[in-house]
C-alpha cells in the first residue's frame, strides 16, 4: 500500500483511507457490531491506516465499535476526529474540533 504524510503532522497514512461514516447511522438496521468490528480488521490486515470517521463518531455506540476494533491497532492507524461546525455570536459558521 503506498502511503502519504498527512498535512504538517508527520504522521504517515495508507493513500488509501476507509469512511466510516455509514457505519453507524444514515443505514437501516444499523450494521452488525461484530461485522463492523471484522471489517476494520480486515482494512486494517489490507493495509488502510487512515479511518475517517468525522461524522460516524457522533452516536456513543459507534465511538465505542470504532475504538474497540481499532485498539489493538493503536500507534499504527490514525483516526481523524469528529468534527462540528457551529455559528458565532456574528452568524459566521466555524469549524470545532
Amino acid at each position: 500500500m503506498q502511503t502519504r504524510k498527512l498535512g504538517k503532522s508527520g504522521l504517515e497514512v495508507s493513500a488509501l483511507g476507509l469512511g466510516c461514516m455509514r457505519m453507524s447511522h444514515d443505514e437501516y438496521p444499523i450494521p452488525d457490531k461484530q461485522e463492523m468490528i471484522a471489517f476494520l480488521h480486515k482494512a486494517v490486515e489490507r493495509g488502510i491506516t487512515f479511518f475517517d470517521t468525522a461524522e460516524s463518531l457522533r452516536p456513543v455506540h459507534q465511538r465505542r465499535t470504532g475504538g474497540e476494533a481499532l485498539a489493538p491497532f493503536h500507534g499504527k492507524v490514525v483516526i481523524a476526529p469528529s468534527l462540528d461546525t457551529t455559528l458565532t455570536p456574528r452568524r459566521e459558521r466555524i469549524w470545532v474540533v
